[in-house]
């Protein structure tokens, strides 16, 4: 006799979090997430199904494999994979579990979801992000965005937190998450103290180029006389 798992039959869909790259299409018009272990080749939208990564012509998520969406259900858990260094970059997804789903200890691997609220964490330099930029990678027909302030864009192909919530759809809620507070109105950021600083410097070598020549010149006087 093969023992059965019991069902649940929840009277709302169940919660989880997990993390992923999101990704904008080559042309611009769509937007989505890729995956950081399993199934990361294929970009998914913001409601989506999950297939077999193998290949194979099961339905996931299948007890024999381990095809399917994965997630866990707690916030804390899903924000220490962010700690990693190849996961830096990834931003943190609340999603509702749909479909059939397998329950684990720590989460669930189930067969659809939809991302409700996506949370983007800082920009390399620290600062709260404002946009999504080029990571610099991506899939075929897709580029991997990494979280920027507008200090550091630099030209790259960007969209904006709210421009990547309105071309993924369905309902999704693109947030900043924590970072250093961008510079006041009115008070000079980044690139304008950057700016500043390299006058300075060119002021200063000029000084001192000044002080040279005067210098040669009274040494020059001295020994004429």
């Amino acid at each position: 006799m093969r023992l059965r798992l019991p069902e649940e039959r929840p009277t709302e869909p169940p919660t989880g979090f997990k993390i992923a790259h999101p990704m904008l299409s080559q042309d611009g018009t769509r937007a989505g997430f890729t995956g950081v272990s399993l199934g990361g080749a294929l970009p998914y939208g913001v409601l989506a199904d999950a297939s077999c990564v193998y290949g194979l012509r099961h339905r996931a998520p299948s007890r024999r494999c381990d095809c399917g969406f994965h997630c866990v259900h707690d916030r804390e858990t899903a924000e220490a994979l962010l700690c990693t260094a190849e996961h830096r970059a990834a931003v943190l997804l609340e999603v509702t579990v749909l479909g059939r789903y397998i329950r684990f200890e720590r989460g669930f691997r189930h067969a659809r979801q939809r991302v409700r609220v996506a949370t983007v964490g800082p920009c390399a330099c620290g600062t709260v992000a404002a946009a999504l930029a080029d990571a610099g990678w991506g899939r075929p027909g897709w580029l991997a965005l990494a979280p920027s302030c507008a200090g550091c864009l630099r030209g790259r192909t960007s969209v904006s937190l709210a421009g990547f919530a309105r071309l993924a759809g369905e309902g999704l809620r693109v947030v900043a998450g924590k970072g250093v507070a961008a510079a006041a109105a009115g008070e000079p950021g980044v690139p304008e103290l950057t700016a500043e600083a390299a006058l300075l410097q060119a002021r200063l070598d000029w000084f001192q180029a000044q002080l040279a020549r005067l210098g040669e010149r009274g040494a020059g006087g001295e020994g004429k006389g």
